[in-house]
């Protein structure tokens, strides 16, 4: 294991992890493979930690989602401070052999990998370029959660990246995940909080340039009246992206859709309209 330069040797437990538990892998992190600073006061950075899984939240296709307890046993002394317990998502992305990255070709378009050996393997649908293809898809979201985070979208805040396996900030209560926004049961005028919310979102990615790619009532949270946007691996660069256009109109145009049809309705094209000058207007 290599520690990174701001490791502190902790006074260790002497209570070994069991099979459903590892030691924090945060330690073992460089500066690159963390979220940006100023790093959240509830996150554990004791090298003394235990993660521990708890169980699976979400699977899909091309990743699942645990959920993890990372704490800090109690026979050992934290003097900094810090937090010595706390509880992160953990998306997972498949393995070459049981992965199905159905969405790739239409928001790679715009992105290359340096390695043309990879880039070949990848085009063939290989187990390697499978494998390399989850990898950047996992680097791909993590680096998009902390460039959103840093301009205030709401999104997660990503704690760390290891391999294929991103480490996130859970939404939800205790053990207990947010809801979708597709579960809500308010409608007509008492969902303007939330479209308030779920456009400043569009919006907040527009004016970085880009598209949430894959945007919908089923990737949406909402945790004590807060929207928060996940699974943006896609993210589209508008400009360079053939299909950065037409992916920002069908986020605009589901949203608009799904409000409507619960009795709150708003001009899709105003919306549309409102991100595109953000993209080009500046």
């Amino acid at each position: 294991m290599t520690f990174s330069d701001d490791f502190v040797v902790p006074t260790f437990s002497a209570v070994d992890p069991d099979d459903d538990q590892r030691w924090s892998t945060w330690p073992a992190t460089t500066p690159t493979e963390r979220g940006p600073r100023p790093f959240p006061s509830w996150i554990v950075t004791s090298a003394a930690a235990i993660d521990t899984e708890l169980g699976i939240v979400k699977s899909g296709k091309e990743a699942d989602v645990f959920l993890i307890e990372r704490a800090v046993p109690a026979d050992v002394v934290l003097n900094d401070g810090s937090a010595a317990a706390c509880v992160l998502a953990a998306k997972r992305y498949r393995s070459a052999e049981t992965s199905d990255f159905h969405r790739g070709a239409q928001y790679r378009e715009g992105r290359r990998t340096r390695n043309t050996r990879d880039g070949r393997a990848m085009a063939r649908g290989s187990s390697h370029g499978r494998a390399v293809q989850a990898g950047l898809w996992a680097w791909a979201e993590f680096e998009a959660l902390g460039q959103m985070f840093a301009r205030g979208v709401a999104v997660p805040y990503p704690v760390q990246i290891s391999g294929t396996e991103i480490l996130m900030e859970f939404i939800g209560d205790g053990v207990t995940a947010a809801p979708r926004l597709a579960q809500v049961t308010e409608d007509g005028a008492a969902l303007w909080p939330l479209f308030e919310q779920v456009s400043e979102i569009l919006l907040g990615f527009a004016r970085a340039g880009y598209a949430h790619g894959d945007l919908s009532p089923y990737n949406l949270l909402v945790h004590d009246g807060r929207v928060v946007a996940i699974d943006v691996p896609q993210l589209v660069d508008v400009v360079s992206n053939p299909n950065g256009v037409a992916l920002l109109e069908r986020d605009c145009r589901n949203i608009a859709d799904w409000f409507a049809r619960r009795g709150f309705v708003r001009d899709v094209e105003q919306i549309f309209a409102e991100c595109l000058g953000e993209v080009f207007g500046g």
